[in-house]
């Protein structure tokens, strides 16, 4: 037996013995620690509830991780509830403690439950508590319901989408796998590992470096061509082809003093000759560029 082993199981026979604390010692002890920082009294009032963290831990057993475990983390939780807990307000130690113990106790799970960080919004977090729980309680009866049906009506129960609970579900069901597990073994004794399968649906480093590359250098030429253009022709090739929201006819008249079908003659000589001068600037064989 390990000496962690028995300090846990000595924690748990000591917290069974320990005597229950009527609401006024609890506020007395309360008040000795917060207000004037007794150690003694902070000892007691911890020692009288940790058959609190104990009962909390066991409800997070089936997750498979150590009792011991979660009742350190639930013991964490009690302190950090001792040195927030406000006894002016009038409110039980226990009630305010247990919302302290589940949360530790609930975020121990997330960080060593898998390698695979998940439940990292509070939708995320109740999903993953109570996907089990609800889906035995949905499941019941003696006809078998399609999981689509079961999954909808959990995604609308704690209010995330159709695509969430069906990965948790997923998670939940199985356990991690590494990439490097093997998975087939070829003739040739060649062994082709998990990670060997994955797809990426993203560029190459060198696709995306040559993309990033083109992008800069037509942004040169389209630059240096522009500046063949007067002034009136610049400004509406820059309200009519370079804007996000491109400007009307009618109003590049108006803001001219000229009729649409001026704007549109001169908007069209100006990409004439916008298209020689790039023409003069692209190496042989770059036209496909503009």
């Amino acid at each position: 037996m390990t000496q962690h082993t028995s300090q846990n199981r000595s924690m748990v026979r000591e917290a069974m013995r320990a005597p229950y604390l009527e609401r006024d010692e609890e506020h007395e002890l309360a008040v000795r620690w917060i207000e004037h920082g007794e150690s003694k009294a902070l000892h007691k009032l911890i020692a009288a509830h940790m058959r609190l963290v104990i009962s909390m831990a066991s409800r997070f057993r089936n997750f498979g991780l150590p009792m011991a475990d979660l009742i350190q983390e639930g013991h964490v939780g009690l302190l950090e509830a001792a040195r927030r807990f406000e006894p002016a307000r009038e409110v039980r130690f226990s009630t305010y403690a247990t919302w302290w113990i589940r949360a530790s106790i609930q975020d121990y799970i997330l960080r060593n439950w898998s390698i695979v960080r998940g439940g990292t919004s509070s939708n995320q977090k109740a999903l993953f508590f109570n996907l089990r729980r609800l889906r035995a309680k949905l499941s019941g009866g003696p006809d078998r319901r399609p999981d689509s049906e079961l999954h909808a009506e959990i995604a609308d129960a704690i209010g995330v989408s159709l695509q969430d609970v069906e990965t948790m579900n997923a998670r939940l069901s199985g356990s991690d796998s590494s990439l490097n597990a093997p998975v087939m073994e070829s003739d040739s004794g060649n062994t082709t590992e998990r990670q060997d399968m994955l797809m990426c649906d993203q560029p190459l480093p060198d696709e995306t470096v040559g993309r990033a590359i083109d992008a800069e250098r037509r942004k040169r030429w389209i630059n240096s061509a522009l500046k063949v253009l007067s002034d009136r022709e610049l400004q509406i090739i820059r309200e009519r082809r370079l804007s996000e929201e491109q400007v009307t006819l009618e109003a590049l008249g108006q803001s001219l003093g000229i009729s649409k079908e001026r704007v549109r003659q001169i908007e069209s000589r100006a990409l004439g000759k916008l298209r020689t001068a790039l023409l003069a600037e692209l190496p042989d064989g770059e036209t496909a560029m503009i």
